[in-house]
């Protein structure tokens, strides 16, 4: 199981929000500009790093410029997304350092769009993000349903050849009161792809917790950044049990 450490962007710094609440924002300066961050991440044994651009999810910019930066600065694989909402800015992002897209709001308003990054880019450069309250997916920036459950989601871009999963429990994200295990138990149990899970992480038991239920891989943020525990003690962890 992969530890991926998260590096949210806005206005050209590492912050957290809580459930996805501009209002809620939490800002890191104290642990250095997002490269800094980025580079520690790395030190830390991190596989690949997930980043996300909260101000093109939320329609206030976006941080790309920022986002090659890192890409240039570290020697591991970044997984991007946050305000994907056309094929041009995936592309963008594939062309410009981020090895792994992860579309939410694009896979859902233009299917064709994933197949085309498929076609092109592999299956494992493409991620969808079925951000989900309460078992229902939500886009643009958690704040528009779409209509449509987790798991119907998943067999539809199953089908077409979606492989690796970002599956948020918006209710946990940035709460730290423990991930949504049922529903990623249920999930791992019912489809075989590689499912990256995210939201309420808090200690090294949730860890074990979610590599016992079968997910590839967790993102982390919250707690790192507020200590709860190092990445270089997460991977340790799960390497001693086996878990990657």
């Amino acid at each position: 199981m992969e530890v991926i450490p998260a590096v949210d962007l806005m206005g050209g710094r590492v912050v957290r929000l809580t459930r996805g609440k501009p209002e809620e924002v939490r800002t890191y300066e104290h642990l250095g500009d997002p490269v800094t961050i980025a580079k520690r991440w790395e030190s830390e044994g991190a596989g690949i790093i997930h980043i996300v651009d909260l101000d093109a999810t939320l329609g206030l910019g976006d941080n790309r410029q920022l986002i090659g930066e890192i890409a240039n600065s570290v020697g591991v694989p970044l997984q991007g997304g946050g305000g994907i909402r056309n094929l041009k800015t995936a592309k963008k992002l594939l062309d410009g350092g981020v090895w792994r897209v992860i579309a939410g709001s694009l896979a859902f308003r233009d299917r064709t769009a994933i197949g085309r990054l498929l076609d092109d880019y592999g299956a494992s450069r493409v991620a969808v993000a079925l951000d989900h309250l309460n078992g229902e997916v939500m886009v643009r920036g958690w704040r528009s349903r779409v209509g449509v459950k987790i798991e119907e989601a998943l067999s539809t871009f199953m089908d077409m050849g979606v492989e690796y999963f970002l599956i948020t429990s918006i209710a946990r994200d940035g709460t730290l009161q423990g991930p949504d295990v049922k529903s990623l138990k249920r999930i791992c149990k019912a489809f075989n792809v590689k499912v990256m899970a995210a939201g309420g992480v808090r200690s090294l038991e949730d860890l074990i917790l979610l590599r016992d239920v079968g997910v590839y891989g967790v993102v982390v943020g919250k707690a790192l950044y507020e200590g709860k525990f190092t990445l270089k003690d997460a991977i340790e962890t799960i390497h001693k049990m086996g878990g990657v």
